[in-house]
């Protein structure tokens, strides 16, 4: 491959210390060390999901992924989460700088997150959503249009963007709806630094991901998916499969049951403390004013989640997915996507004939009044 195009060394590139303008997001029980890795190593920016993961699981994912790479990644977290502070020690300690979150944390959070060295990068869907914690000082944003997958907004990508990047002065990085470099472009058009992807880092070969769920994804369609609330009170979008179709059409009381059991489930396996869940609860519930039974339904995302991801039980457990699932029919390894989309970039930004870097350099050297 050609070196890429100047137009895709961005802000972020400098801001991460990454080679390409390319993020993973940080999907639970997806995002392991070795995708993360396997993303960094490709010149992208890898982020390590630690939600679902306890204190100890997490500082031994840490150190795991930085045996694997020794390129930069970040480590996604909860800003609800009652052990943040702790979680925030342990990036560093292993001298991981980035930190994002799929939910802002507080500004009292942030600032202390950046006065430990932190490059705090939260997700947002709305504009003022963005507005507020760029007040707060964090260094740069994901904005998610509603496309994308999981815990997800209702403005589309390709007006969020240009709403987001027009509204604040930081990096913004463009995820839902992103697979290939025409994708990257489009976000550079609008203003972004670069793109976030998580339904097609999933599809990939270094996903550890069962073949059989990666298969259910590979043959759906665009409009294979549906966006609920009935799974945690918040809305999310997944694939439609029986099981969804199901708690979407069922009733309450059969959720409020299913949700409990799960709450019991998570907690003997994460080793979390009722305390704790019900601190976190409470956040939650604050945050997204949510009732009591809502909140006891969000119990489902990590275990419906870890029953597809992990034990590959698609019966059972929800498959968060982005509408770009339907345009995806392969599973290339992390090295080899991150390859395909900045040829492709080059390409489409040749086409368009934006400046090249030779096309530049004469630019840069004709003197005034002559031409280049």
């Amino acid at each position: 491959m050609s070196s890429p195009h100047p137009a895709l060394h961005t802000a972020i590139c400098d801001l991460f210390g990454v080679q390409y303008p390319i993020a993973a997001t940080g999907m639970g029980w997806v995002s392991t060390p070795e995708l993360t890795a396997a993303t960094a190593n490709a010149g992208a920016l890898g982020i390590l999901a630690s939600g679902t993961l306890t204190l100890a699981e997490t500082d031994s994912a840490i150190a795991r992924t930085t045996e694997l790479t020794g390129k930069p990644f970040g480590v996604n977290m909860r800003g609800d989460a009652p052990d943040l502070a702790e979680r925030a020690a342990l990036l560093v300690k292993h001298g991981v700088r980035v930190a994002s979150f799929a939910l802002a944390p507080n500004e009292r959070v942030i600032k202390s997150l950046k006065d430990d060295g932190l490059i705090v990068v939260p997700s947002i869907g709305a504009r003022r959503h963005a507005e507020k914690v760029a007040a707060w000082g964090v260094d740069a944003v994901i904005a998610q249009g509603g496309e994308g997958g999981g815990h997800t907004g209702s403005v589309p990508t390709s007006i969020l963007l240009p709403q987001v990047t027009g509204a604040i002065d930081l990096p913004v990085i463009g995820a839902g709806g992103f697979s290939d470099g025409r994708g990257l472009v489009a976000a550079l058009a609008y203003g972004a630094a670069g793109i976030a992807m998580g339904t097609r880092f999933l599809l990939t070969s270094d996903s550890p991901v069962p073949d059989a769920v990666k298969a259910e994804y590979l043959k759906r369609t665009v409009t294979d998916t549906v966006v609920t609330s009935v799974l945690d009170g918040v809305p999310q979008r997944v694939l439609r499969t029986p099981l969804a179709d199901q708690l979407i059409g069922g009733g309450s009381l059969g959720r409020l049951r299913r949700s409990i059991g799960h709450a019991i489930a998570f907690q003997k396996m994460s080793g979390s403390s009722w305390r704790d869940i019900v601190a976190e609860g409470l956040a939650m519930k604050r945050s997204h004013d949510l009732s009591w039974t809502q909140v006891i339904m969000a119990a489902n995302t990590p275990m419906m989640l870890r029953a597809s991801m992990v034990d590959g039980r698609t019966d059972l457990g929800t498959l968060a997915s982005g509408q770009v699932a339907g345009v995806i029919d392969d599973l290339p390894s992390c090295a080899e996507l991150v390859r395909r989309i900045i040829a492709q970039a080059n390409d489409v930004l040749e086409r368009l004939g934006a400046p090249g870097s030779e096309e530049t350099e004469q630019r840069e050297a004709a003197k005034p009044g002559e031409a280049p």
